[in-house]
């Protein structure tokens, strides 16, 4: 099977997306697609890649995201692959409120199971599909950020974005 791949500049530095049949496979912040592959499923993981220059509705999501609408990115398909409870997980935070961060005992809970914090914050990990499923949403208790793969600066302006947006985000 073949993907398309998209690299796209962002505030945030270079923002890459693998994509097939209109869907997200992957996505993060990096030019190096090979940084994104290892986190897709073996069963969806592509043969080929053909770079394009758009991706339609999802390259015009991250725009939309970047111009103050982060609702827009919650509407793209995304095609992630894993047992139940993670792929319910990944599910629940495309609910999480743009300015609106939960932290890790709260996305256990809305994943179904208020006692697997870890098992929420392996689901944040292993993300494959940053932005569109946002695990970037997902904050310590204590109101610390925790971790995130792009790293905690580009974590903490997604943040800062959607705070700044919330109440537009929200309406």
């Amino acid at each position: 099977m073949t993907a398309q791949l998209l690299t796209l500049s962002t505030p945030d530095g270079p923002f890459t997306i693998i994509a097939r049949d209109g869907a997200v496979l992957a996505s993060g912040w990096t030019a190096v697609a090979g940084e994104l592959t290892g986190q897709i499923h073996p069963d969806l993981l592509p043969r080929t890649y053909e770079t394009v220059a758009e991706l339609p509705g999802i390259s015009a999501a991250v725009e939309e995201f970047y111009a103050g609408n982060p609702a827009a990115a919650m509407a793209v398909p995304v095609l992630q692959k894993s047992g139940p409870f993670r792929s319910h997980a990944w599910d629940m935070l495309r609910t999480v409120a743009a300015g609106s961060p939960v932290t890790y005992t709260e996305y256990a809970a809305l994943s179904g199971n208020a006692r697997a914090v870890r098992a929420a914050a392996s689901a944040c990990a292993f993300n494959a599909a940053a932005l569109f499923v946002p695990c970037h949403r997902v904050i310590r208790t204590d109101g610390s950020l925790g971790g995130f793969r792009w790293g905690l600066p580009i974590k903490q302006s997604l943040l800062e974005r959607e705070r700044q947006l919330a109440p537009a985000a929200q309406a």
